[in-house]
């Protein structure tokens, strides 16, 4: 892949550029279309090393009065002039549609659906796009007339709640690489960034409540069966007569008495209840480890944290509705 001209072209004034050129464009609502206001089109290096050529030839062919040589000029200007057409026609007037950004947890890589769109019976070809500031590797896409190609960019996350897409990069040297057209595009998308799990954390709360029938502790009665060892079960359910019959080389594994009735075990994840002098980020990487393991146990949990009161429940859904409300704790709720 040639390099890019933008490496004859200082950082500062680069973004000095990108700055006057864009002050007064905030974030391009819904589909977006590449107008000819909003493609810019300059010479690449090798462009400008084929003018140089150009002018040589002219000039030679003037002084020597060289027929041929004017042939070869005027052949080579048209050429040039053929390129900036086609590598504008590339770009212009291509539709660009944000797609879907799935949830991530601090820390990790944000995901971004962006779609282009081409409505016209022109082919596309050798479209490079990327994020101007995520320092990602460019992608190449190819659109065909009348076809929509989808392109996946990625940006890290570093702090809970809304990230928004960076401003994005189109560009363009098709066909011959003499000039290069780009435009930018700020998509209204944004992911949801939920807060890093914490590492390491305590046991999930598990508190033992009375039942319905009043028993405030399992008796004998309520004895149930035997199941096999869950990570976070209490030793003092182990069923150590059963263990101690089992034989590692069967493949034996710990297992636990379970009760029904009497005691029954009641998981509440209370933001409040978390020690105050515990910081912010930190409570809330701690419930979002319980959310974690309460979904991976299977234990329905309620979940409180401010306003949101959210009954004993389990799933996808109740998880992702805890999830958010710890990510834009705080926060606003709509980006």
């Amino acid at each position: 892949m040639a390099a890019s001209p933008n490496r004859f072209i200082p950082a500062a004034v680069r973004a000095r550029a990108d700055t006057w050129l864009f002050q007064k464009r905030g974030v391009d609502p819904g589909e977006t279309l590449l107008t000819q206001r909003r493609v810019f089109i300059l010479p690449s290096g090798a462009g400008m090393g084929f003018a140089a050529l150009i002018l040589i030839l002219l000039i030679g062919s003037i002084n020597y009065s060289l027929g041929l040589g004017f042939a070869l000029t005027f052949t080579m200007g048209t050429c040039a002039m053929v390129d900036i057409y086609m590598t504008y026609k590339n770009m212009a007037h291509l539709h660009l549609r944000p797609g879907r950004a799935q949830p991530v947890f601090a820390g990790e890589v944000a995901q971004f659906e962006l779609h282009l769109v081409n409505r016209t019976k022109l082919d596309r070809y050798a479209l490079w796009v990327d994020f101007m500031q995520a320092g990602e590797a460019r992608h190449v896409v190819d659109v065909a007339a009348g076809a929509t190609s989808a392109v996946v960019l990625s940006a890290p996350s570093t702090q809970r709640g809304w990230l928004a897409a960076p401003r994005i990069r189109l560009s363009t040297r098709f066909p011959l690489g003499l000039l290069r057209a780009w435009s930018y595009w700020q998509p209204d998308l944004n992911a949801l960034v939920y807060p890093f799990p914490e590492e390491n954390g305590p046991p999930l709360p598990i508190s033992g409540v009375e039942s319905a029938d009043g028993h405030g502790h399992a008796g004998h009665d309520d004895f149930a069966g035997i199941r096999s060892y869950q990570p976070g079960d209490p030793m003092r359910h182990m069923a150590w007569r059963q263990i101690a019959r089992l034989d590692p080389a069967d493949g034996g594994q710990l297992v636990t008495k379970h009760f029904e009735g009497g005691a029954v075990d009641e998981l509440v994840l209370d933001f409040n209840a978390l020690p105050s002098i515990m910081n912010l980020e930190l409570r809330l990487s701690r419930m979002t480890r319980w959310v974690l393991d309460a979904e991976q146990r299977a234990l329905p949990y309620a979940f409180r944290i401010g306003a949101t009161d959210f009954e004993a429940s389990i799933g996808e859904a109740h998880q992702a509705a805890c999830l958010r409300a710890l990510a834009l704790h705080g926060l606003k709720e709509a980006p």
